[in-house]
């Protein structure tokens, strides 16, 4: 799956040194949590983030359809809304958030009608690091500290996914879009997390950018 992405990736960089194709930079904000089989859902709630970095958008058929490579830094994950869990130990309680940060490759075909245009593709994303901000407390005493940074052992380290928004268009190439990302593959490798079981848990999360384009 990576060879096909870095494929793509390739015949596309190609295609737009021939084709008019315009060149840009993107960033904006994040709306992430956890979907999957997860215990006690309700505890995970969305967190804001960030994401910033480059694209390429090449023609193929006109001003109609083009194909938008890009590579993002993206920070994704979720924070926990300090509810109250009985559990064998005592009262447990988890505060904070838990960031993940990515580097993201989406590969998007967008279609143009007018101002607005809708864009659909695959994603692939490696994972940079972990940035761990919660607390645990069991029976209101505090047991785990928040740590700037965690271990990726245990985390995949590669993540597949999809993307798909829709947006507006100026006519000098700036970009306003929203955008959902989901993912097919689990972020973890059988992790217990805070003690708690995470089963094909994985990544969602809503984006709003601006783009702005550097050539064209």
């Amino acid at each position: 799956m990576k060879k096909l992405f870095i494929l793509v990736a390739a015949v596309v960089a190609s295609y737009a040194a021939q084709a008019q194709s315009s060149f840009g930079i993107k960033g904006g904000v994040n709306y992430s949590n956890l979907s999957g089989d997860l215990k006690e859902e309700s505890r995970f709630n969305n967190k804001l983030g960030f994401h910033a970095g480059l694209y390429l958008n090449a023609p193929i058929v006109g001003d109609f359809f083009s194909i938008q490579p890009e590579v993002l830094y993206s920070n994704k994950g979720f924070k926990y809304d300090d509810k109250v869990i009985a559990t064998p130990l005592g009262e447990t309680r988890y505060e904070g958030s838990a960031n993940f940060n990515y580097i993201d490759i989406p590969v998007l075909a967008r279609v143009k009608a007018g101002p607005l245009f809708f864009e659909a593709g695959p994603q692939a994303s490696y994972l940079l690091s972990i940035n761990d901000k919660t607390k645990k407390y069991i029976d209101g005493e505090l047991v785990t500290s928040e740590t700037s940074t965690k271990s990726k052992d245990n985390y995949s380290d590669f993540e597949i996914g999809y993307a798909a928004g829709v947006g507006f268009a100026t006519s000098g190439g700036i970009t306003l879009g929203l955008r959902y990302n989901g993912a097919f593959t689990d972020f973890t490798e059988k992790v217990n997390m805070n003690n708690e079981d995470f089963k094909d848990a994985r990544h969602s999360l809503f984006q709003l950018s601006v783009g702005f384009p550097i050539s064209r």
